[in-house]
């Protein structure tokens, strides 16, 4: 199988081990629901899908039950004819993001950052901390909803990564690795607070998650890069294209 078919195997298996995961015609629909960001909320096709108008009918409505924008991630070689069926339904590209990977012997090692403490979250205090970081981080204002501490937690106990990034004694920075399925994880969440960024905190984050899970046992970590500039940072730790996500969604208002 080729990376990026292990990739979208690796995320539509967690999708399916998420607790209030729905099943919905030939999608697996990650739902979460104290955690409300589009982010977290999102189908996956299955392999080779050829879903009926009747179909998306039924996933629009399970999102809209749920308080949830339809949306959907997904690499379109996965299932070559969802997505033609998505935009003939009204959805619209949100954007294509490259995936990126690496494997043990690809690691680079990030500049030093004067200061600065990367640690595994310990107590509720740590955890909340990190969360905070992550809410703002995606633009969150006000206290986070639960869904990233619990996600962190999960993490961090269930064989992936968790961590919080300190500037001399500050938080400045969060992010996981996902738990991991025959060797892969995903590093997520990655976030550094708006008054510590362009220090190198992301580097250094990403690239002591990425060890951390490959000292654990896995063998490839993928990761989705948010632009152009973040991907850069990643390929400079050592992450190296392997293919190409859309996210599709149905805003309100638009087709039914």
């Amino acid at each position: 199988m080729t990376m990026d078919l292990e990739v979208q195997t690796h995320a539509r298996t967690l999708a399916l081990r998420s607790p209030d995961h729905l099943r919905i015609g030939p999608f697996t629909v990650r739902y979460n629901p104290n955690w409300s960001i589009k982010y977290a909320n999102y189908a996956i096709p299955d392999r080779d899908a050829e879903p009926t108008a009747a179909d998306l009918d039924a996933l629009v409505e399970a999102f809209r039950a749920h308080e949830r924008l339809p949306r959907l991630e997904f690499l379109p070689g996965w299932a070559p004819a969802v997505e033609p069926a998505l935009l003939a339904a009204g959805f619209t590209v949100e954007s294509r993001t490259p995936i990126m990977a690496c494997a043990p012997g690809g690691l680079l090692p990030p500049k030093p950052v004067d200061g600065l403490a990367v640690a595994e979250p310990a107590t509720d205090a740590e955890f909340d901390a990190a969360a905070l970081v992550q809410h703002h981080g995606y633009g969150g204002t006000g206290e986070p909803e639960g869904g990233e501490a619990a996600w962190l937690r999960e993490a961090a106990s269930g064989g992936g990564v968790a961590a919080l990034a300190a500037l001399d004694g500050t938080p400045a920075g969060a992010g996981g690795c996902s738990l991991p399925v025959d060797g892969i994880s995903e590093l997520a969440g990655l976030a550094v607070a708006a008054a510590f960024r362009r220090r190198g905190i992301g580097a250094a984050l990403s690239a002591h998650l990425t060890a951390t899970a490959f000292a654990r046992g896995c063998r490839v970590v993928w990761l989705e890069p948010g632009d152009a500039d973040v991907e850069r940072i990643y390929a400079g730790i050592g992450y190296r294209r392997v293919g190409e996500k859309v996210n599709i969604s149905l805003a309100d208002g638009e087709a039914d």
